[in-house]
């Protein structure tokens, strides 16, 4: 059996997305990929995040948010930024990792907006959900070079 492929989930801060990702990588290709995640900054883990993933059955609440130096010494396959910040900011990887760029709205600047904690919550859940399907396509979207 191959070596599971390790991959970075990067973002801003370390909240939201990335978290998601690497619940959701953890949860559902534990056994192809060793999930982790981390961001530029260190904003702390955002509760409606742990919230709507905890609705969807994945536990992030253990998580914490790290920043992207603390996980420096793993020797990464993959660096997926999730936000266009991190993106545009990504540091550079020692070893093969090869990053990729995906990218998902900001849940908690799209409910800043929201009429109710219903709705916020709706923004949660969409790009939770977003994240889930390209979890999903892992690690063969990666393989292929196809981004879902």
């Amino acid at each position: 059996m191959p070596d599971k492929l390790k991959i970075l989930f990067l973002c801003t801060g370390n909240s939201c997305r990335s978290q998601m990702a690497e619940g959701w990588a953890r949860h559902l290709k534990s056994g192809q990929i060793e999930a982790y995640s981390a961001g530029i900054e260190v904003h702390g883990l955002n509760p409606l995040a742990v919230r709507t993933m905890a609705e969807a059955g994945v536990d992030i609440s253990g998580h914490r948010s790290k920043n992207v130096a603390d996980v420096r010494h793993v020797p990464f396959d993959f660096v997926i930024t999730v936000c266009d910040n991190a993106s545009e900011t990504c540091p550079i990887f020692p070893g093969k990792a090869k990053v990729v760029h995906v990218g998902f709205d900001d849940p908690p600047r799209l409910a800043k907006s929201a009429g109710s904690e219903e709705e916020a919550l709706g923004h949660y859940r969409r790009v939770r959900d977003e994240i889930k399907a390209f979890v999903l396509s892992l690690p063969e979207a990666l393989r292929t070079g196809k981004k879902e």
